[in-house]
């Protein structure tokens, strides 16, 4: 094959307006609901199975159709899953440009627009969360890999050694709710500090920090000579979408100096949220903050911004230099942004944040967040007055875990059940939803992402598992 043919203008325009048109008519077909079907499941030995035999056997031209056929239709209203966002058409045109381009950004000359785009979207979440004129920040690619660099700039802030340099030379640890995202866990043994440099604060009965259990937990490792530098406030912890009270974490890492972080790659997002706002009362007391643009700021995967309140702090977390050189000009170099993340090469992603603003303002997100906030609340009260089932707990966001639970059948059996029933709901396809395990009880749990899901396909899904469960249940005694 002759490389010249690969870069071929014409051939990429016609199958670029072919794909065009499938995706076009994708995005009509799901966000209207005429699929039948949110997901096709397979199991994962006869997905593997196809996809080998694909690549031996079937016509490429058939590549995108059987990736659309294969894989979970986000922007169907009956997918209410994980926390990843139903994108925004022109925000596929943009993952293109950036696919295209290949810009890496690590360094001005290969990221002249993207960079300085990039600074002006984190300046207006910086202005967004309450920040002064002092703070600055960037975007990586996800919340994993933001909460980790934000703790490694709070290890480098608050231990008054140099870790970074030296390694370590006393146990340290950070305090985070025990129903926080287990990336926060990840992040801290990535960091070296081992289980018992993880402080778990006990939750609440809502599932969010009991802010009163902080200074026994704080006492209780100190006395076991572990150097706490950190803690960490979810809004909202992934389980169940609760949130910490973060005026309080904030109060506490004053008095202690702790750095207060928060995460919140998904509900961080209700800051462009005139009326739910409020649940993010004191981030602009944090050090620093997480917010995902791929969760509920309508974005593609992976697009996080990482947001600090002071500008420092977020060019000296890589620095390889002796503190004392810290404030050298070069190190204010924002354009090279290799200089400020763990990835030398990223995407193009601040053109996602930079094109929905542009186009549409941040309007489109306080009418997106608001609405699906609601729309648990409405969730909540209808499943509240069902007899058939209970809420693990009245939902703060869009994240609603609830369970069946008609039946004088044991825990356990109770637990069986609500894992048989998610399992049937998986294999049917008309809707999606996930699973989790709250005090040793099984829920099903819905994230509320399509901005089509109504009260009418949320009342069809409780029909749906009454349904399901009966039918369950006869199976069981027969």
């Amino acid at each position: 094959m002759i490389l010249e043919d690969l870069y071929s203008s014409k051939d990429f325009k016609q199958i670029g307006h072919e794909l065009i048109d499938l995706f076009a008519d994708h995005i009509q077909n799901t966000t209207l609901g005429t699929n039948p079907k949110t997901i096709r499941w397979n199991e994962p030995d006869k997905e593997l199975s196809f996809w080998e035999d694909y690549l031996e056997n079937e016509k490429e031209q058939d590549f995108f159709e059987e990736i659309l056929n294969r894989t979970t239709h986000i922007h169907h209203p009956k997918y209410m899953g994980h926390q990843v966002a139903p994108t925004l058409p022109i925000t596929a045109l943009t993952a293109m440009v950036s696919s295209l381009l290949n810009n890496g950004m690590a360094v001005y000359e290969m990221g002249m627009s993207s960079n300085a785009i990039e600074r002006i979207v984190t300046e207006k979440l910086c202005e967004k969360i309450g920040y002064g004129q002092q703070s600055s920040g960037f975007l990586t690619s996800g919340g994993t890999l933001a909460n980790l660099t934000a703790l490694l700039s709070a290890r480098k802030a608050k231990v008054a050694h140099d870790v970074w340099n030296n390694g370590h030379t006393e146990p340290l640890g950070i305090m985070v709710c025990e129903e926080a995202h287990y990336c926060v866990d990840r992040a801290a043994k990535i960091m070296g500090l081992g289980e018992k440099g993880i402080i778990k604060v006990p939750a609440d009965e809502n599932f969010a920090m009991d802010t009163n259990k902080m200074e026994i937990c704080y006492q209780k490792a100190k006395s076991e000579g572990i150097n706490i530098f950190a803690i960490v406030g979810s809004a909202p912890s992934t389980a169940t979408g609760a949130h910490d009270n973060l005026e309080k974490i904030q109060e506490f890492a004053q008095k202690n100096n702790l750095w207060f972080h928060v995460d919140g790659a998904h509900g961080g997002a209700a800051v462009f949220s005139k009326k739910y706002k409020g649940l993010l009362k004191g981030i602009e007391q944090a050090d620093s903050v997480v917010i995902d643009g791929h969760k509920m700021l309508l974005m593609p995967a992976i697009t996080t911004a990482l947001l600090f309140k002071e500008n420092s702090h977020a060019r000296h977390t890589f620095s390889l230099k002796a503190d004392y050189l810290m404030d050298a000009p070069e190190e204010d170099e924002w354009f090279n942004s290799g200089k400020r993340t763990f990835e030398c090469t990223k995407n193009m992603m601040a053109m996602h944040w930079y094109i929905i603003l542009k186009l549409y303002g941040e309007k489109v997100f306080d009418e997106f967040i608001t609405r699906q906030y609601d729309l648990a609340k409405d969730f909540a009260t209808i499943i509240s007055n069902e007899p058939y089932f209970e809420l693990a707990t009245p939902p703060m966001s869009n994240i609603l875990c609830f369970r069946y639970i008609g039946t004088h059948l044991s825990s356990n059996e109770l637990n069986i059940l609500n894992q048989a029933i998610r399992r049937e709901l998986l294999e049917d396809g008309e809707f999606y939803l996930v699973q989790t395990k709250l005090n040793g009880k099984h829920y099903l749990r819905t994230t509320l992402m399509n901005p089509f899901t109504s009260m009418e396909h949320l009342n069809l899904l409780l029909e749906k598992i009454k349904n399901k469960a009966e039918k369950l249940l006869v199976k069981k005694t027969n």
